[in-house]
């Protein structure tokens, strides 16, 4: 099942940003650390490529500090980009931004040349929130649920440094197949576009794998006999555990895979990283062979149809 959630407010977001773009000096992009490359907008990095980029990575504190390490060092490989990760409890967040967006455009400074700064990012990555605590007052809407800033605002970090914040937007379509699972766990899809059941599950596979103490410490399962146990045994285990029952003791998978969602969201089962640099390496050239086969599948039946009509 492939994740895909795009819905009209964010084509006019992409409208709001494309213009937006014409009278700044650089772009911020707020990242979830938890999953950094599943989070990046590829339709922002073409739509900004001519300038100075500086990305978050939010949530710190949720994410595995070895993976979150070796994602700086990610981006900040790339030509004219800075990273640096924070979360909504560093008191020295704004600070922090700010220096390093003045490293990157260090002509704008003083009230008559104010540094202009966009800041995007996906739906419920923590946009809101962060500016808000580096402001010190509540500027910018908030939520648990993704696309709740609708409308561009214009913020003050300090007389000049200017931050224009847009509302969070994904893009037309997610190819990498495990980045769109990575976004619906981390909380970035709208609930109509997502069977919670199966992300659950997909969620569960790569935490049994890659964070198998943690998934078990979080529900007391056993380790030994947990060790061996398939996805479906896992979520069978948690719906047990937290009471997410139906009539006779059947397992209601459903509310199993809410509060399996829910734990990973806020963190509860651990500091998780979904993916590494070389996993997102490896999954993105499969979805681009994947894509490429298709394109030639399409044309193949279209030069065949072609040719049935002469």
């Amino acid at each position: 099942m492939a994740i895909q959630w795009y819905p009209g407010h964010m084509h006019k977001a992409k409208k709001a940003i494309i213009e937006r773009l014409k009278s700044v000096d650089m772009v911020i992009e707020v990242l979830d650390a938890r999953m950094p490359a599943s989070s990046e907008n590829p339709l922002l990095g073409k739509l900004s490529s001519d300038k100075p980029k500086l990305k978050i990575l939010n949530k710190q504190d949720l994410a595995d500090p070895e993976r979150t390490a070796l994602w700086l060092v990610e981006f900040q490989s790339r030509p004219n980009t800075n990273a640096i990760a924070l979360d909504a409890s560093d008191r020295q967040a704004a600070q922090k931004l700010i220096a390093a967006c003045r490293a990157l455009v260090p002509n704008r400074k003083g009230v008559d040349k104010p540094l202009r700064v966009m800041i995007c990012g996906i739906p419920n990555v923590g946009k809101s929130t962060l500016i808000n605590g580096m402001l010190g007052k509540k500027s910018a809407k908030t939520g648990n649920e993704p696309g709740i800033t609708k409308a561009e605002q214009r913020l003050f970090l300090a007389d000049d440094f200017w931050l224009y914040d847009t509302p969070g937007m994904l893009w037309p379509k997610i190819i990498v197949e495990e980045g769109g699972y990575n976004l619906a766990a981390g909380g970035a899809v709208g609930r109509n576009a997502l069977d919670e059941e199966t992300v659950a599950l997909e969620l569960i596979d790569y935490l049994r794998r890659h964070y198998l103490p943690q998934l078990q410490e979080r529900y007391q399962a056993d380790k030994n006999e947990s060790s061996h146990w398939r996805d479906e045994q896992w979520l069978e285990w948690i719906g047990r555990r937290r009471g997410a029952l139906l009539g006779g003791g059947r397992i209601n998978y459903q509310k199993a895979a809410e509060n399996t969602l829910t734990d990973f969201r806020d963190g509860h089962i651990g500091r998780i990283t979904l993916e590494t640099p070389n996993q997102w390496e490896q999954w993105l050239k499969a979805a681009q062979r994947r894509e490429a086969e298709q394109k030639a599948e399409r044309e193949r039946r279209k030069a065949e149809r072609k040719g049935k009509a002469v």
